[in-house]
């Protein structure tokens, strides 16, 4: 007998093309246990996305809307008139006014005793609001004005569902257990509603008594004179570096250590430029602390390593064939770089900056360092000052908002996050375009 004859009909290779032997079965198996390993990766991922998302938008959305109290007044000319010679004139004024609410409430079948105390609780200083509209608005006298008066911040979060009066335990100058009533029959009466609150966006920070008034503008602002910098400062030099390094540098063992050391620089924590910024921009250059200016340049220290990496990328990806055709038809090397190579590595260069970018206005670690999370409540007055007075930024905003122990300010803290990520989405999906535009495929 052969040893083909000796060996078992099982163990023997399958000679058919439809029927699959054991070897083919467990690599077919194995080959779908690794595509089905691969999906549920994806799908844990996209879970995790979805659920991320999910929690940032239901605690940040209500920050985009606020509870404000639209009330008709009518004020007279003689009223103005008596208020204007009073001692106290605003309090004239809140007297005026919650005579009219009372009013307009009755008329809705609506009967509540409140006094100007409870007022200003509820909507803040109304009769400086009143007193400063007529003095600029006489013609406006007699005649019938519906104000918008934005209401407290407990207010718009009693109406949210986020605070009750189990919450209130004993009152204090800023909520009274009987304010839970008159908001209620302000409420049925058709006074109060909920608006998009633009003042989140264009205001400033305030202080701990006025959660609800505060506002990311003078962040954004901050946010974008950085920007400008780090722009200014990091594109020509992180491309003309790049440029040297791949198209003209000498290969050695001088260009060797600055290649590894750029790359070492790309994985340093943040925090370390932060420092770096510190010692060299403010105590050793005695830069104003806080600024944008300074900001900026810590930042550009940082963004620079990627910026270079992904530009010497983009300028390896282009083909040797188009330096040897611009060299072969004379061009010089400065020639062939410079209107041949360096325009086809363009989109590769314009996204590497733009993530670049994108990931320096998510930082914070630095901005703490060098002092950008203070207290800032007013734009700057000039072009020239949104680069040297103090300022904030958006990332630092948002800490300083969550540090703080007032459920309000974690709202707004959270509402941060939201335009945070609005931005970064943004100058993402420019890079993403710039490259599908641009882009040339060899």
């Amino acid at each position: 007998m052969t040893d083909a004859t000796m060996t078992p009909e099982s163990a023997r290779p399958s000679r058919s093309l439809i029927h699959e032997d054991a070897r083919t079965k467990k690599r077919n198996a194995s080959e779908r246990r690794f595509r089905a390993y691969g999906i549920a990766a994806i799908f844990t991922g996209l879970f995790f996305l979805v659920a991320l998302l999910a929690a940032i938008l239901s605690s940040g959305l209500p920050a985009f809307r606020q509870a404000v109290v639209e009330v008709p007044f009518t004020l007279t000319q003689e009223q103005y008139d008596a208020a204007e010679k009073a001692l106290l004139k605003t309090g004239i004024y809140t007297d005026y006014f919650v005579t009219s609410l009372t009013q307009t409430m009755e008329s809705e079948g609506v009967e509540i005793e409140f006094d100007e105390k409870a007022i200003e609780r509820l909507l803040g200083k109304v009769g400086g609001d009143l007193r400063k509209f007529y003095r600029a608005n006489e013609d406006q006298l007699g005649a019938s004005v519906s104000f918008e008066l934005a209401a407290a911040s407990r207010v718009d979060r009693y109406l949210k569902g986020t605070f009750a009066r189990e919450d209130l335990q004993s009152g204090n100058r800023f909520f009274m257990p009987e304010d839970f009533d008159l908001i209620d029959a302000m409420r049925d009466a058709g006074l109060i509603k909920q608006v998009f609150n633009w003042n989140f966006l264009t205001g400033v920070d305030t202080g701990v008594d006025n959660p609800g008034g505060a506002g990311i503008g003078a962040s954004v602002l901050g946010s974008f004179f950085m920007m400008l910098v780090v722009l200014v400062l990091s594109l020509p030099i992180g491309v003309a570096a790049s440029i040297y390094l791949e198209e003209f540098a000498p290969k050695n063992r001088f260009t060797d250590f600055i290649e590894v050391n750029i790359s070492n620089l790309a994985a340093v924590p943040s925090i370390v430029f932060g420092i770096l910024g510190l010692a060299v921009f403010i105590q050793f250059a005695h830069l104003p602390q806080s600024a944008p200016l300074v900001g900026g340049l810590v930042l550009t220290l940082m963004t620079l390593p990627t910026i270079i990496i992904s530009t010497r990328a983009s300028l390896k990806a282009v083909p040797p064939s188009i330096r040897d055709a611009a060299l072969g038809v004379g061009a010089s090397k400065m020639q062939a770089v410079f209107h041949h190579v360096l325009p086809l590595a363009a989109p590769g260069i314009l996204t590497g900056t733009i993530i670049g970018l994108a990931q320096a206005l998510g930082e914070t670690a630095p901005l703490l360092l060098i002092g950008m999370v203070g207290f800032v409540a007013r734009y700057p007055g000039t072009f020239v000052e949104g680069f040297i007075e103090p300022n904030s930024a958006v990332p630092a905003q948002i800490y300083n908002w969550a540090a703080r122990s007032d459920a309000v300010f974690t709202e707004k803290a959270w509402g941060g996050i939201i335009v945070l990520l609005l931005f970064l989405i943004t100058m993402n999906t420019i890079a993403v375009i710039l490259r599908r535009r641009f882009e040339r495929r060899w």
